[in-house]
């Protein structure tokens, strides 16, 4: 029987998602507790990968069980798990259901906050900048869905059989003071540290730095930046992922400091 199960998780003190020998990694961790509560060796297979010391507010992975276990699993598994990684959803579907392939959405959210702030630490990539142009960045980040091809913005991008990525939206947003940044992305597949290298390039447009002619130019030529600087992994979060057939919404009070309030703290620049 296959099932998925609905996680979300602080990224922080983990080298990513992916399971690697000598690595402190969420799948591993995941697969550890499973194995230890159904007493036989569980092997999970999640909806994407996250980069070392990024954070998941949803996530789902799937995996395939002989036999039903009698207890509730839920609880059981956030008893076990640490605190940094929380079981929200377990429920069966079709053996034929994929965590990663099916998966027609992903959305992340990225977030800044330009003060020094220690109830923000590692839930928010902070940036002592004055004065950026916000209103510069939201421009470049309303042009990213006109184009589809991110060659530019990722790492390696010739390990790709391609490189179009189809962004629904990209927004940018900031709080009243306009001291904490909130940039929002979707897409039905990201690259190699893409958003982050976005958000680097998007900073150094607000700086002054690359001008909005340069940041399109590098969407229409593919060219990639001289200088890639991407921006700190601990404000990037995946926050949705949706498929066909499941399409639930995010967990927001797991990173209620940022995300919650429905909203209400952020609004479009």
């Amino acid at each position: 029987m296959r099932y998925f199960i609905h996680i979300g998780y602080h990224g922080l003190r983990y080298g990513g998602w992916q399971k690697q020998p000598g690595v402190a990694n969420v799948q591993g961790v995941i697969e550890t507790a499973l194995t230890q509560i159904l007493k036989t060796p569980i092997f999970i297979n999640g909806c994407g990968r996250t980069d070392a010391q990024v954070h998941a507010s949803q996530f789902f992975f799937h995996m395939d069980v002989e036999k039903e276990w009698d207890f509730d699993l839920q609880f059981r598994l956030n008893k076990l798990l640490p605190h940094s990684i929380a079981v929200f959803d377990i429920f069966p579907v079709d053996d034929q259901r994929h965590a990663r392939f099916d998966a027609v959405m992903r959305s992340y959210d990225y977030f800044i906050h330009t003060y020094k702030n220690p109830f923000l630490h590692g839930l928010s990539s902070f940036y002592l900048l004055k004065d950026l142009d916000l209103d510069k960045m939201k421009q470049a980040a309303a042009l990213l869905p006109q184009y589809k091809d991110y060659r530019a913005f990722c790492t390696s991008p010739d390990k790709y059989e391609h490189t179009i990525c189809n962004v629904m939206s990209a927004r940018l947003m900031a709080d009243e003071n306009a001291d904490r940044i909130r940039f929002q992305i979707s897409s039905n597949r990201f690259l190699g540290k893409m958003i982050r290298i976005i958000m680097g390039q998007l900073l150094k447009i607000g700086r002054g730095v690359v001008s909005l002619d340069e940041f399109e130019h590098h969407l229409i030529s593919r060219e990639t930046p001289e200088l890639i600087t991407p921006a700190h992994p601990q404000g990037l979060y995946l926050s949705r992922v949706v498929y066909p057939y499941l399409n639930i919404p995010p967990r927001t009070a797991f990173s209620a400091i940022l995300q919650n309030q429905d909203d209400t703290l952020w609004k479009t620049i």
